[in-house]
């Protein structure tokens, strides 16, 4: 992380308790299943990666600063890195971007130009995990927001021990042939509220 966009330090962060989301407990509302299934947006991954880490960075306040943007490039090239897109008529309206190793995903960062559409990015890049294989869905921070979708808060002891056994498996990001329907993805996904 770094402290803003025109900060040139970049830190890690090991925080005490540790935001995850459990791949089972993404939580859909009924708001965000109607639009889902209103099936106005296309989905993509790996198509704008570095257009999605930009619309991250594109707010007032950034953890993103040019450094960090050029690594995630470097690490995305090198196919460690990966976005999940949201698209309406050809424009890039949302997305979410991540880091994987083995079988664990650390969720970065995600952004939206429309009503819900960094939920949507999330609801699929979340049965992209599920479906792939993926362990751990790492968000770092919980915050309201993550956590009224399902995510949820752990101690560093159990989020390391989680580390350890999905970093030591394998999984696959590219498990998808074709995209899935707005249909299978509220299927796939049962826990609504």
């Amino acid at each position: 992380m770094s402290e803003s966009r025109e900060n040139q330090d970049v830190f890690w962060v090991d925080p005490r308790r540790r935001g995850i989301f459990p791949l089972d407990g993404f939580r859909i509302s009924r708001s965000l299943r109607r639009r889902i299934l209103q099936n106005r947006y296309t989905m993509s991954a790996d198509q704008a990666f570095n257009d999605v880490v930009a619309g991250c960075a594109d707010r007032d306040e950034t953890w993103i600063n040019a450094t960090i943007a050029d690594l995630y490039a470097q690490l995305h090239d090198g196919g460690f890195a990966h976005s999940v897109e949201v698209w309406e008529d050809g424009e890039l309206v949302g997305g979410v971007y991540g880091v994987v190793i083995g079988a664990a995903f650390f969720g970065e960062s995600m952004f939206s130009r429309r009503t819900d559409a960094s939920k949507i990015a999330l609801a699929y890049l979340i049965d992209r995990l599920r479906t792939g294989g993926f362990r751990l869905f790492d968000t770092q921070f919980l915050t309201d927001h993550l956590a009224s979708l399902g995510a949820v808060e752990i101690t560093r002891a159990i989020y390391k021990r989680m580390l350890s056994d999905a970093v030591g498996k394998e999984a696959d990001f590219d498990c998808y042939e074709t995209e899935p329907t707005p249909q299978e993805i509220i299927q796939r996904n049962t826990q609504t509220s």
